[in-house]
């Protein structure tokens, strides 16, 4: 990892109406704002996916990179879940669930998103308001 991350950053498919949807539910429910964001498309996403030797051009998995540790799909978001406010931080004890479990569900939700949910024709742009927490 690149020791110029910050503390907590999501990486997310820009494109995928979950993921964007998932990015929301993440800001209102961070108020002290220490997740940062960035696009798997993006620059920043781009480089670390090229870092730690992932496929620059497939964008199904949700990555959470807490302290310079990356951690995909279901455990990604569950880490990351752990930091919110509410019933939420809760969720981070289904890592007892064995992974292979938890990211055969995962799996299907992903390679379904963009039929059940659709998709977008450009990455999400941020309010000027929380535009300081994504990276390009």
């Amino acid at each position: 990892m690149h020791s110029t991350h910050p503390p907590h950053l999501i990486l997310f498919d820009g494109v995928c109406n979950v993921c964007s949807g998932a990015v929301q539910f993440v800001i209102k429910r961070d108020p002290n704002g220490q997740m940062m964001f960035a696009s798997l498309q993006s620059d920043t996403g781009q480089r670390i996916l090229k870092e730690n030797g992932l496929p620059l051009d497939e964008f199904n998995s949700f990555i959470y990179i807490e302290k310079g540790t990356l951690y995909t799909k279901s455990t990604g978001i569950l880490k990351a879940a752990r930091h919110l406010k509410g019933i939420y931080r809760w969720s981070y004890f289904l890592l007892v669930i064995p992974r292979p479990i938890r990211d055969w569900f995962y799996q299907v939700i992903a390679k379904n998103r963009y039929k059940w949910f659709g998709q977008k024709t450009s990455c999400m742009m941020p309010t000027p308001d929380i535009q300081k927490r994504f990276l390009s």
